[in-house]
């Protein structure tokens, strides 16, 4: 049985967990306090972060980006970087997008000095960075509104990982309560659509004792 060492609210580890169901592929979720620095984890990854799927076939495999990459090479069944070389490579270019640049931006000012820094014991949180990730959000969730009124997914014509990798990070900081559905309709109905699929419903099971989601955040109708 596959192994996936994760933190709920990492958008990575969402991103890993939607990728495995999409493809459906069984595995068990193993929860890791990272703060901890358990040397057997270590062993796995010496950088002591997550994700980490442990494949029985292949060992430990580390990083979201190279595990999603495995992935798609292993089990290629359904696509979730479908198309030509073109499309694939737009599909890629907007997981980076949101990887890098939304995680920048958005997550780590708010999930990262919200709640991680709280879990990682790494201090207090930076309400400079807090405010600056409420205003990041809006330019990202305009470019996805952009992307969805010019295609059915953001990477095209099919749902990809470019929406797997959009929607982890942005059910993570929605936990908080703090993206602006209000003024971003277009993005909230495409953001409707990946949360009905059966990929996402234990994502929007996920509970943080002490830390409840708001009322919206579970149901696939707002």
């Amino acid at each position: 049985m596959r192994i996936l060492y994760h933190f709920l609210l990492s958008p990575f580890c969402r991103k890993v967990r939607v990728a495995l169901v999409e493809k459906g592929l069984e595995f068990e979720l193993k929860a890791e306090d990272l703060w901890q620095r358990r040397p057997e984890f270590l062993a796995m990854n010496p950088a002591g972060d997550v994700p980490v799927l442990v494949d029985p076939e292949c060992g430990a495999l580390v990083d979201a980006t190279a595990i999603s990459e495995y992935l798609e090479e292993a089990f290629p069944l359904p696509p979730l970087v479908p198309g030509d070389s073109i499309a694939r490579a737009e599909v890629r270019r907007l997981v980076a997008w949101f990887d890098v640049k939304f995680n920048r931006e958005v997550s780590e000012n708010l999930v990262g000095e919200k709640l991680m820094k709280r879990f990682l014991r790494t201090g207090v949180p930076n309400s400079r960075a807090i405010r600056a990730g409420r205003q990041n959000i809006h330019a990202h969730l305009d470019y996805i509104t952009w992307l969805v009124e010019r295609r059915t997914w953001l990477g095209g014509d099919d749902f990809s990982l470019a929406d797997v990798t959009a929607a982890s990070h942005v059910s993570a900081v929605d936990y908080l309560g703090d993206v602006p559905w209000a003024e971003h309709t277009r993005s909230k109905d495409w953001y409707a659509r990946v949360k009905s699929r059966p990929s996402f419903r234990a994502i929007l099971a996920d509970r943080i004792p002490g830390e409840p989601p708001p009322k919206h955040y579970a149901d696939l109708d707002f």
